[in-house]
């Protein structure tokens, strides 16, 4: 993954993942309510009973294997060699191989609801395994290249505190729609940590971009800054494109949300239903016993 198209297709394909299941999510809310809203892992690509149902769970598993076999053959060098840093990032995808995995089985067998709880602790594994792999890399991320890292672990921490809040609230609006804001704010952050950081021209003002030389560390760069001024103006851009990013997607989240009601019908709530019948009921017999005595 050192390499700007090794941040590129998983960061894309995490984004898209993660807009798939913020749409998914709030649809979900503004059409069963409320009262009746249920979270969901994944979402079936067309109805329950087609064939492609199960689509995302298919791309996430295939997805998975394909990186890890990449990773395993040292892409783009192609040659098997035991590298930690390429079995670390091969791992994180081996845990959502194994969620993924996981869940389409209960689907494919119908119990899913039986072991709805098993798949929310499979998903945040997979985040806690990526921000434990993530902290304990064995690349030595410092300097520029090691704060990115760090703004991404905290992305990372949301994600697994979010996917262990869903599972233990299943009807949590805010903590499915938190985990797959999450989903779509990694995704972007790769995306952008490729660009800034493995462009030469987009490398920001007063530091440039090494690559390594021999050994493991063969298509791992490292951003160096001349000086301390330089260090600091990047780091403050780094916080400012995290703070950016993050405004994008809640601005797309806050559309989605606003443009949801105007399809579906509002309900009415049977709590205010009931308690409008009853306000009814209770009319005071003695006003209409006031009035036929009014008119005797």
């Amino acid at each position: 993954m050192g390499t700007l198209v090794g941040h590129l297709v998983p960061g894309l394909a995490l984004a898209l993942l993660g807009l798939w299941h913020i749409t998914n999510t709030v649809r979900a809310y503004h059409m069963k309510g409320s009262n009746h809203f249920r979270s969901s892992f994944w979402h079936p690509f067309m109805s329950p009973s087609s064939k492609l149902a199960y689509l995302e769970l298919f791309l996430i598993v295939s997805f998975s294997i394909f990186s890890i076999v990449m990773q395993v053959l040292d892409y783009p060098l192609y040659s098997f060699a035991f590298k930690f840093n390429n079995f670390e990032h091969a791992t994180m995808f081996l845990h959502l191989v194994i969620y993924a995995g996981f869940t389409l089985v209960t689907e494919m067998i119908h119990k899913s609801d039986i072991l709805f709880e098993v798949s929310g602790i499979f998903a945040a594994s997979v985040f806690g395994q990526e921000l434990f792999l993530l902290h304990y890399h064995s690349a030595d991320h410092v300097g520029l290249e090691g704060h990115y890292h760090w703004l991404m672990q905290l992305i990372v921490c949301v994600s697994l505190v979010s996917a262990l809040s869903t599972t233990i609230f299943p009807s949590s609006f805010p903590s499915s729609l938190v985990l797959s804001i999450s989903v779509v704010f990694q995704g972007l952050w790769f995306i952008n940590m490729g660009f800034l950081l493995w462009v030469p021209e987009l490398v920001p003002k007063g530091c440039t971009l090494r690559l390594g030389h021999g050994g493991d560390s063969d298509m791992h760069g490292s951003v160096i800054c001349g000086t301390h001024e330089a260090g600091f103006r990047a780091r403050a851009l780094a916080n400012l494109q995290f703070s950016w990013i993050l405004a994008g997607i809640l601005i797309f989240v806050g559309c989605i949300c606003l443009f949801y009601p105007k399809k579906v019908t509002p309900r009415v709530n049977s709590n205010e239903y009931e308690r409008l019948n009853s306000r009814v009921a209770e009319i005071p017999l003695s006003v209409a016993g006031f009035k036929q005595v009014s008119y005797q």
